[in-house]
């Protein structure tokens, strides 16, 4: 069992992974490579200049790998479900286990659907500030729970957000991820 499952490699699944992993949370990534990112360039995002959509995900891809996440490439999660322990996901080359999941699907909402979880007169998911849906332990970002305002900034703060309220529940109080210049590792 890992602690946290990320079901998509776009901007917020990866934000979440990083953050998950960098604070020791055992993290799994699942990744169809069916992210937006495929159209987009970012001109609009904080202290980037220009970047392919792309080239942003292979970062950030590096990124969450360096920090522990174990990313699974081309791996669909085809059902989530609720057990006594937490939840099992499917995929067709197995089955996982996770005390959190993190949905990060885009506008695809059918695991989301399949968990039951509220959707709002809007026809998005539910979700709290920190993300959390109607089911304690799933939380939805981007564009999942937002029917306008997708844009790769915010839903990189959805997929951190996400992941600080779970390291809160973890820790038993409040936990924010701040580093400062001597947190930076030694390349």
């Amino acid at each position: 069992m890992v602690d946290v499952a990320v079901v998509g490699g776009g901007p917020a699944g990866l934000s979440a992974a990083q953050f998950a992993a960098k604070n020791d949370l055992e993290t799994v990534v699942f990744d169809t490579d069916e992210t937006w990112m495929h159209k987009a360039h970012l001109f609009n995002y904080p202290g980037v200049r220009s970047i392919d959509g792309m080239d942003f995900v292979s970062v950030a891809q590096n990124q969450a790998d360096a920090r522990g996440a174990d990313l699974h490439e081309d791996e669909e999660v085809t059902s989530v479900e609720e057990t006594e322990n937490g939840f099992a996901l499917t995929t067709e080359d197995g089955e996982y286990e996770a005390d959190y999941v993190v949905l990060a699907t885009g506008g695809n909402r059918e695991l989301a659907e399949g968990l039951d979880l509220a959707f709002t007169d809007e026809d998005v998911v539910d979700v709290n500030l920190d993300m959390e849906t109607s089911v304690e332990g799933v939380y939805a970002t981007g564009a999942m729970c937002r029917d306008t305002k997708w844009q790769a900034a915010i839903a990189v703060g959805d997929g951190a957000a996400a992941v600080l309220d779970i390291l809160s529940k973890e820790k038993g109080e409040y936990y924010h991820d701040f580093d400062m210049p001597s947190d930076v590792p030694e390349l």
